[in-house]
């Protein structure tokens, strides 16, 4: 999602997403860098609602740390 802005980053994640569904995957990492931390913010909220997700959270530093947030989806 680096360098996209904020409403073609959500269009990505929510084929990532519904991709992640389709082969059964349960976690997966979105890669959307520091910058200004307008998509890591946007990111958090749009995840908060979605029905696929059962938690986010920031990666480990070792990981990508805040670069990356590292996404629970449900079964």
């Amino acid at each position: 999602m680096i360098g996209c802005n904020v409403d073609d980053a959500l269009v990505r994640a929510e084929k990532f997403l519904d991709d992640a569904s389709i082969t059964e995957q349960r976690t997966v990492r979105v890669i959307h860098g520091y910058g200004t931390g307008q998509l890591r913010r946007a990111l958090a909220e749009w995840l908060k609602t979605h029905p696929f997700v059962a938690s986010y959270a920031p990666a480990p530093g070792d990981k990508g740390g805040g670069g990356v947030t590292i996404v629970e989806l449900k079964e």
